[in-house]
């Protein structure tokens, strides 16, 4: 294993992350815009409005993707264990059986 395999590895774990993170965190922020702009309009300073909507949206958001997130998730995990093999050094020589 070379440093540029373990920069692989660890690279394609943190854009695996971010793609299953980003749909829940973009969900959150828009939602979070435009109540932000509607209290602003109407002059509505209750910060509660804002976080149970952002709750629920990013919740109804994370249920309906999960599907999808845990596919991607899975095929990440196939990956990284069909790679193990080319992890272990080819120069290991398997035990002796006592005998």
């Amino acid at each position: 294993m070379n440093a540029q395999f373990a920069v692989d590895l660890c690279r394609d774990a943190v854009w695996t992350a971010l793609l299953i993170t980003s749909p829940i965190l973009i969900a959150g922020t828009v939602i979070g815009l435009l109540i932000g702009l509607f209290q602003a309009l109407t002059q509505i300073q209750e910060q509660t409005i804002a976080i149970v909507l952002k709750i629920i949206v990013m919740v109804l958001v994370a249920a309906y993707l999960m599907p999808w997130m845990t596919e991607l998730m899975v095929d990440h995990s196939i990956d990284v264990f069909h790679t193990i093999p080319g992890i272990i050094p080819e120069t290991v020589e398997p035990p002796l059986s006592g005998g």
